[in-house]
């Protein structure tokens, strides 16, 4: 498993991505994000701005995007609340920071780890 660093510093060197250049480069992808070189999460992007986030566990959550000011912000079905990201491109792909805050939470596209994004259905029960 390989995951790529970046620095703070590379986010606010970069030009933050709108709506369009974000919807061009994630459109019809599956990407993996690391934090702290851990694996963070995965997330499919689909027509019409909609997505599919999971912590890799298995649980996924539909949702959808749109642009904030210089911000990405996500919806998805289990929140009200939007959370919005810086996302900028490196050589290595995406960096997202949470917010734009160089101090909060910053995720950077992971490279190919051979893995699949992994949904299961909604819980059975009697």
């Amino acid at each position: 498993m390989i995951l790529a660093t970046f620095s703070a510093q590379s986010v606010a060197a970069q030009t933050p991505l709108s709506d369009s250049e974000f919807d061009k480069y994630t459109q019809g992808k599956t990407l993996f994000y690391g934090f702290e070189g851990q694996i963070y999460g995965v997330e499919r992007y689909l027509p019409n701005r909609r997505v599919i986030w999971s912590f890799l566990d298995g649980n996924c959550k539909e949702g959808i995007w749109y642009q904030r000011d210089e911000q990405i912000c996500f919806l998805y079905e289990d929140r009200l609340d939007p959370q919005c990201w810086v996302f900028t491109q490196s050589g290595g792909g995406l960096i997202a920071q949470f917010e734009g805050n160089p101090q909060a939470t910053e995720l950077y596209e992971a490279e190919d780890l051979g893995e699949e994004m992994v949904c299961y259905g909604p819980d059975v029960g009697v």
